[in-house]
C-alpha cells in the first residue's frame, strides 16, 4: 500500500545537506516523519568539491534522518543542480504502421525513449526529457495524443542535460555513504511540486527557488514545464559582498544577512545601528543597517535582472497569468517579493511547502528552506508531468507493463553481453565435438 511507502529526499546544497523521510497519510497529504540536516563544505554552487567532506555530511544529515523516524535509510531521490545545467527543446518523431487502429501510450512512450538516444554535447547526460506538445500527421498543439487515429506522431521535448562528471561525483557521494540513489531529479523541479498549486501550472507561473550558491528558475504554462535555468548567484554572493563591504569575519556577515537584512534600502531605518564585536582587542564596529541593505539590493537587483532575462528568452513573460512565486532559503529576507514586483513587473508571493504536506513531526519542514527536499520526497509518489500519470494509470487498469525506457548506453551494454554469450556457445559447441571424437 502507498501509506507502508516510505521515501527519502536528499538535497546535496551548497549551504546544507537535508535529508526527509515521509509517507502518504489517508488523505493523500505527506506525512513528514524524520529531517536531518548537515553543514556542506564540500559543495560549491551546486558542484561537489570535495568528495570526503560531502560524503561526512550526507552521512550525518541521513544518520539524524534516520534516528528520527527510527528507520533503517537504504534509498534515496537525489536532487541536482548547479550552472553547468543546460536545457533545450528538440523535435522528435516516429511513424506508426497503418494497420495500427490508434495511438497508444506504448506510442508515446517509444517516441519519449528515442529522445533519451539523442547526440549531446561531450562530457553531458540526459537527466530528464519532457514532452511538450505533441503532433499527430501534421495536426498540432495536442497535449495527449493517446486514443487518436494517425501514423506520423511528433513532439517537442525539453531536453535538460548535466556535465556527466557532476552526476558522476553526485552518484559516488550517495554510494560511499551506503545509500543507493533511486532517481535524480533537477532541484527546482522538485521544488515546484511541493510550492505550485495545479492552477498556477495552468495559467503560467515562474518559479524561483534562491538558494545559497545557485538561483533555480523553472516556468510552467498549462501544465507542462517549458523553461527550466540555473544561475550561478545565490545567497552566498551576497554574504560574501556584504563581509567585503563592511570588512567582517565571514559568519558575522551571514548572520547580518538573515537577522538584519533587507532587499530594499528605502525601507531600512537610516538610524538604525548594528554594533558587531571586534577582533581582539578592538572596539567594536558599528554598521548601518540603511548601508547593510544598499550592499544586499545592489546584489538582488543583478540576480533579478539575470531571471527577467531569462523569463524574456523563454518567450512566456506575457503568459505568466500566476507571476512569479519564490521559495528556497534566499527568499525569507525582508521585502524580497516586493523588489522582484517592482523589477519585473509580475505578481510575486513566497512558496511555502506546505501546499501538499499534512501532520509532521517538525514544523520547520514548513519553511522555504526546505521546499527541495519537500519536493524529492514528493517526486517519489507523483510524477513530474501529470500526462505520466494517466498513462501508468491506464497500464494499470489494462494489465499491461511499463514499457522499458532504452537508452544508448544499454543498447550497447546488451549487444556485448549477447556477443560474449554466443562466444561462450561456440568455445562449448567446440569443446564438446573435440571430446566426441577423443580429441
Amino acid at each position: 500500500m502507498e501509506n507502508d511507502k516510505l521515501i527519502v529526499g536528499l538535497d546535496i546544497g551548497t549551504t546544507k545537506i537535508c535529508a526527509i523521510i515521509g509517507r502518504k497519510n489517508e488523505f493523500g497529504k505527506l506525512e513528514v516523519l524524520g529531517m536531518g540536516k548537515s553543514v556542506s563544505d564540500g559543495v560549491e554552487r551546486g558542484i561537489v568539491t570535495n568528495i570526503d567532506k560531502t560524503v561526512a555530511a550526507i552521512g550525518k544529515a541521513v544518520e539524524e534522518c534516520a534516528n528520527m523516524a527510527e528507520v533503517d535509510i537504504a534509498e534515496v531521490i537525489v536532487g541536482i543542480a548547479g550552472q553547468h545545467i543546460q536545457s533545450k527543446i528538440m523535435h522528435g518523431s516516429i511513424m506508426r504502421q497503418p494497420t495500427e487502429d490508434e495511438i497508444t501510450v506504448e506510442d508515446v512512450q517509444r517516441l519519449t525513449a528515442d529522445m533519451h538516444n539523442i547526440v549531446v554535447p561531450p562530457g553531458n547526460s540526459i537527466i530528464h526529457v519532457m514532452p511538450q506538445d505533441y503532433t499527430v500527421d501534421y495536426e498540432g498543439g495536442i497535449k495527449d495524443p493517446v486514443g487518436m487515429s494517425g501514423n506520423r506522431l511528433e513532439a517537442d521535448f525539453h531536453i535538460i542535460t548535466a556535465q556527466t562528471t557532476a552526476i558522476n561525483n553526485i552518484n559516488k557521494c550517495v554510494k560511499r555513504a551506503q545509500l543507493s540513489s533511486k532517481q535524480l531529479i533537477l532541484e527546482p523541479l522538485a521544488s515546484s511540486l511541493s510550492v505550485l498549486s495545479e492552477e498556477e501550472k495552468e495559467a503560467g507561473v515562474c518559479l524561483i527557488d534562491i538558494g545559497g550558491g545557485t538561483t533555480d528558475i523553472a516556468i510552467f504554462y498549462e501544465n507542462i514545464i517549458r523553461h527550466t535555468a540555473v544561475i550561478p548567484l545565490g545567497g552566498n554572493i551576497i554574504t560574501a559582498d556584504i563581509k567585503e563591504g563592511c570588512m567582517l569575519m565571514q559568519n558575522q556577515a551571514e548572520l547580518l544577512k538573515t537577522r538584519f537584512g533587507k532587499a530594499i534600502a528605502a525601507e531600512a531605518n537610516p538610524n538604525e545601528i548594528v554594533s558587531i564585536p571586534g577582533l581582539k582587542n578592538r572596539a567594536p564596529k558599528e554598521i548601518s543597517i540603511r548601508n547593510l541593505a544598499s550592499i544586499i539590493q545592489a546584489r538582488m537587483e543583478e540576480i533579478i535582472e539575470i531571471v527577467q532575462n531569462e523569463i524574456m528568452q523563454s518567450g512566456y513573460y506575457k503568459k505568466l497569468a500566476g507571476g512569479i512565486v519564490l521559495t528556497g532559503g534566499g527568499s525569507q529576507m525582508q521585502f524580497i517579493s516586493q523588489l522582484f514586483e517592482y523589477m519585473t513587473g509580475l505578481d510575486t508571493r513566497i512558496g511555502f511547502p506546505n501546499e501538499h504536506l499534512g501532520k509532521s513531526v517538525l514544523e520547520d519542514v514548513k519553511s522555504p528552506m526546505y521546499a527541495t527536499t519537500v519536493g524529492l520526497v514528493l517526486a517519489g509518489f507523483k510524477s513530474l508531468d501529470m500526462r505520466e500519470e494517466i498513462y501508468q494509470n491506464r497500464r494499470a487498469n489494462s494489465g499491461v507493463k511499463p514499457k522499458q525506457v532504452v537508452t544508448r548506453d544499454k543498447i550497447s551494454k546488451d549487444f556485448f553481453k549477447n556477443i560474449g554469450e554466443r562466444l561462450k556457445g561456440i568455445i562449448s559447441d567446440d569443446i564438446g565435438d573435440d571430446t566426441a571424437y577423443g580429441n
